[in-house]
């Protein structure tokens, strides 16, 4: 796909970048704010107060009475709208046909920055997301990392905690939250599409994002430490949901992520894998799956699964096995190449539409201003060497920052006996 990217500064800090797309048919938007949970004020107490607020994002503003009136409006067309949260940021997408690029634009500007932000809707999703949050109770994984997460030393909250903690939350405090997060120079937005000769028409659009005035609010750092095993016993869930984590305290690079990416692939990527592949020959596992995360102050490298009980202790002895052999530099040259083939099919097939290309770019961006190039993927895919992977892993398991939690009709004993098998890599 051919595209050209410009970075434009609008009055009063907000910045983004315009991704042109010669005869796209298809507009992309989003708009970032970090305006998560953790910029809360008194977030350990009125955690869900962003959620809440991202939920009635497309509700009643100064142009639309209500949250169907304002959907009604946007969708006519066949346009398509959502936003998200996380503990750090809240993002608006939207995707629409060329034809109406601008007029989804504006929709989008009244729905930021024209909230009226009223009670009937602040009551409406308070009852949506404490039902949202309910469903995943019943998620082992929800259940399971979110607890991970926290006994590694991030400063989050488990979803039932943040059921206890809804009702304290007032329409105030998502009014308090917006003015705070919603600033010009707290935003920054990625849009892709075919804007040749439009730019001017464009940059009118978004310089219409009336914000006041405001910085880019700076990720708070989490001291992560190593964990005692522990295990959430459900009864009536037979089988044992596993989360095993590694954390170093820096962010990886590029290189380092791509090569963690390849190991990844190598370990679990496929039937014919090292782990995963010898787990499903012995009937241990139906599906397991390990994945290295880069974020602004730490790195991790995480793995799980949900396994029959008796099957656990089999499963980790082949874990253990194949993380040793990576420790001691056991990787061949077919295993490296194929991993490299992987990824740069993989490359190839993940920016084939304009809001695949948006949210790649998009994830750089975000993070730290960053305008990666798609084109030099190829050769720093091709640049990866057996040492680079060994030396990330090797940093991983030197730095002692790791857990295991289980979930299920289990024990803490069988944690205590995970953690002691996992000990051996360590040593």
């Amino acid at each position: 796909m051919e595209y050209e990217v410009s970075e434009i500064v609008l009055k009063g800090g907000a910045r983004g970048l315009v991704i042109n797309v010669p005869n796209a048919q298809v507009m992309s938007s989003q708009f970032h704010f970090r305006a998560g949970s953790r910029f809360v004020d008194d977030y350990r107490q009125k955690w869900e107060t962003a959620h809440i607020m991202e939920h009635m994002a497309f509700g009643a503003n100064d142009g639309f009475g209500s949250a169907h009136a304002f959907d009604a409006e946007f969708t006519r067309n066949g346009a398509y709208h959502n936003a998200w949260t996380s503990d750090t940021a809240m993002c608006y997408t939207a995707e629409c046909a060329d034809f109406e690029w601008d007029r989804i634009l504006e929709l989008q500007r009244s729905a930021i920055c024209q909230p009226l932000f009223r009670r009937d809707e602040f009551e409406g999703e308070f009852g949506n997301i404490k039902s949202e949050l309910t469903g995943y109770l019943s998620n082992p994984n929800r259940v399971l990392w979110p607890r991970i997460s926290r006994e590694i030393g991030e400063d989050t909250m488990t979803y039932r905690e943040r059921l206890d903690l809804m009702s304290q939350i007032r329409l105030v405090d998502i009014k308090n939250h917006y003015a705070k997060t919603h600033t010009k120079g707290n935003l920054r937005f990625v849009i892709a599409g075919n804007f040749a000769g439009r730019m001017t028409r464009l940059k009118e659009v978004l310089d219409g994002f009336d914000l006041t005035e405001g910085d880019r609010l700076p990720i708070p750092v989490d001291e992560l430490h190593s964990f005692e095993p522990f295990a959430i016993r459900r009864k009536d869930v037979p089988n044992v949901t596993f989360g095993w984590t590694m954390n170093v305290p820096r962010r990886l690079s590029d290189d380092e992520s791509q090569a963690m990416g390849m190991l990844n692939h190598i370990l679990n990527g496929t039937l014919h894998s090292r782990i995963f592949g010898a787990a499903r020959k012995k009937g241990l596992v139906y599906g397991i799956w390990s994945e290295t995360s880069a974020y602004e102050h730490n790195s991790s490298w995480d793995f799980g699964a949900e396994v029959n009980a008796e099957k656990i202790g089999e499963l980790f002895e082949v874990i253990i096995s194949e993380i040793m052999q990576i420790k001691s530099g056991q990787i061949s040259d077919d295993e490296l190449d194929g991993a490299k083939s992987f990824a740069l099919g993989q490359h190839q097939i993940g920016v084939q539409t304009v809001g695949r290309l948006n949210n790649w770019l998009g994830d750089f961006y975000f993070l730290d201003g960053r305008i990666e190039d798609f084109a030099a993927q190829p050769d720093k895919i091709k640049a990866v060497s057996k040492q680079k992977i060994i030396d990330v892993a090797n940093e991983f398991i030197a730095m002692h920052c790791w857990g295991i939690g289980i979930y299920g009709n289990t024990n803490k004993a069988l944690a205590e006996e995970l953690r002691e098998k996992l000990d051996e890599i360590y040593k």
